[in-house]
Formats: structure tokens, sequence, C-alpha cells
């Protein structure tokens, strides 16, 4: 525990800026699960990246983010958004293989 009244302050200032630099990277880890989820399925992915890089943006502009940390996820979404542009997937019913019922034989 601090005893300096300076630094008493400074804890204080300190953990408020960690709980919302946490709340921005968090938003953005959210937003950037959802877009590649949203590319795993299928579907049209183009306004869950946009949301992410929005929120990548945000992080990054409030310091919660270094800048060129979200340059680099928001280039690496962006290429993976174009690779499953370019192949999308095909929904294939897994198999699944039958449980055998019967008695054990001795």
């Amino acid at each position: 525990m601090a005893n300096i009244k300076s630094q008493i302050k400074r804890n204080r200032q300190n953990e408020k800026r960690r709980l919302n630099n946490r709340t921005a990277r968090g938003s953005a880890r959210a937003a950037i699960r959802d877009a590649r989820g949203a590319m795993a399925v299928g579907e049209d992915s183009k306004p869950a990246v946009t949301a992410a890089i929005s929120s990548l943006d945000v992080a990054a502009r409030k310091g919660a983010i270094h800048p060129k940390n979200a340059a680099r996820r928001k280039s690496r979404l962006m290429k993976a958004m174009n690779k499953a542009i370019a192949n999308p997937v095909k929904h294939v019913e897994k198999k699944t293989s039958a449980k055998k019922t019967g008695a054990k034989k001795k």
C-alpha cells in the first residue's frame, strides 16, 4: 500500500485507466471473434468485419492498443475475409458413426 499522496492518486488513476482499456480491448476482441465466426459459417461477413474494424479503431484512438497493433489486426481480418469470399464454405453435414448397441461377445 502506498504511503505517498501522489502515489495513492496515481494508483486510483491507473485503476480507472485499466478498466477503460479493458472494456475497449474486450469489445474489439469480441467483434473480431464475431467476424471470424461469421466467416467460418459462410454467411455474409462484411457487416461483422466492418464492426470489428470500427471497434479496433476506437481501441487505438483511446490508447487501449497501439495503432500499429490495430492496423495489423485489421489487415489480418481483411485478408481472412477476402480468402473466405474467394473460397466460400460449402455446407457439409458431418456423418456420425452409429454406436453398436449389441451385447458384447465373449
